[in-house]
């Protein structure tokens, strides 16, 4: 008999009881969710309608977690991982669901969130497609642990469940080529130096031009469009670039749909989305609390010859304080870290009240957290459209367009 962990809760179910069950649904962090007795139970690397055997291995307050044992009855929307890892590796969780299933698992998770967590009733776009499926990311960091005994360990991303195991990653199917030919070469250099290695660290690839970059303060050149950017690879930049152009294209339609002639970039990085929808504006500026950030910034601009685009670094206390747009003809756009907005931002935010707002997010969860306090403040959201930067994982972007209420 398995001996439970010491702080195992015994009830509903022993520490490994196997069960079966039918999957109704996916979380949004990817497991299928399945009921026991109307008890809720956690199962990843399942999906709808699979009738599967588990084994139960945490009991919390309202549910319980379990692993997959057996696919009785599979889901016809199931396919063959194309990595040998997967299930393992805790980078993706849908790789063995057919693509245009995942689209529509995605879509319906964010039109539940918004009902569920905002109470609100907004229809939800279906998920734009990522134009390439596999061979996406343009960036990865894989990392490792302390040597012992100048003896190098697995190199690669966390397993999945776990908190600090890694797994030894040799190829990533979702890494564009240029990475994973890359790799073999940089894991032998890693290995061959573990004697030098004091603590564990995170490794950077980064795609440039066709070729990889690992230098966190090397320069990087990204094209969207007609437009060139130039970035510390270190810094953030989206790394799905063939679904950019649709990206920041949707984005731009939105912020200039209600006639604003006025934009304010309020997150705006190396200038991506500043830049990017120039064209549809008098003047457009960009903020930014890293003033290096803001530098990029103004030499993307210079280099793609765009003049009425300006930027600022300005303290996360005084976001606006520097801006004298029009309030009533200016539309916000604002892409904050997984975290979403805080109070502070948002107060500010609400006091310079622009026409429209463009809440850009990689995490659903935390911008329709915030979307119910733009409904307090007097906005209703108008349109919600997902795009699927992140094939075969859980992750989604999630662009949400909100208009001042007219009594507002």
């Amino acid at each position: 008999m398995d001996t439970p962990p010491r702080n195992f809760i015994p009830t509903p179910f022993s520490y490994h009881q196997e069960l079966e069950l039918t999957i109704d649904s996916l979380s949004n962090q990817g497991a299928g969710v399945g009921r026991v007795d109307n008890w809720v139970i956690f199962v990843p690397y399942t999906l709808p309608g699979e009738r599967v055997r588990v084994r139960v291995y945490r009991n919390e307050k309202n549910c319980s977690q379990a692993d997959l044992i057996e696919v009785l009855e599979p889901s016809p929307h199931r396919i063959e991982p194309r990595c040998k890892l997967f299930g393992y590796c805790g980078g993706c969780q849908y790789q063995h669901l057919e693509y245009a299933a995942q689209l529509e698992w995605k879509t319906t998770q964010v039109a539940d969130l918004l009902r569920l967590q905002a109470g609100l009733e907004v229809p939800v776009r279906p998920a734009v497609p990522s134009p390439q499926t596999y061979g996406y990311r343009s960036k990865i960091t894989p990392h490792f642990h302390k040597p012992k005994d100048a003896r190098m360990g697995n190199i690669g991303f966390l397993r999945a469940g776990s908190r600090s195991e890694v797994c030894d990653v040799k190829e990533c199917p979702i890494a564009m080529e240029p990475i994973n030919a890359a790799l073999p070469a940089l894991r032998r250099a890693v290995h061959a130096a573990a004697a030098q290695y004091r603590r564990g660290a995170t490794l950077l690839m980064r795609v440039s031009e066709g070729s990889v970059i690992t230098n966190h303060n090397a320069v990087c050149t990204e094209t969207v469009g007609d437009l060139t950017f130039h970035f510390l690879a270190g810094d953030f930049f989206q790394n799905n670039p063939y679904i950019l152009p649709a990206f920041t294209g949707y984005v731009a339609r939105q912020a200039s749909a209600g006639g604003a002639r006025y934009l304010v970039d309020a997150y705006c990085g190396s200038g991506l989305f500043a830049l990017t929808l120039a064209p549809h504006f008098r003047k457009v500026l960009g903020v930014e609390v890293s003033e290096t950030s803001a530098d990029w910034a103004r030499a993307n601009a210079r280099s793609n010859g765009i003049t009425h685009a300006s930027f600022l670094a300005a303290s996360a206390e005084a976001i606006f304080e520097q801006v004298d747009f029009p309030a009533s003809e200016t539309a916000v756009v604002i892409d904050p870290p997984r975290k979403g907005c805080d109070a502070a931002f948002l107060g500010q935010l609400f006091a310079f009240a622009p026409a429209r707002v463009v809440y850009v997010s990689c995490n659903p969860a935390t911008q329709i957290r915030d979307l119910a306090e733009f409904d307090k403040a007097g906005y209703e959201v108008v349109e919600v459209q997902p795009f699927d930067l992140f094939p075969q994982t859980k992750h989604l972007e999630c662009v949400a367009t909100l208009q001042k209420k007219a009594s507002a």
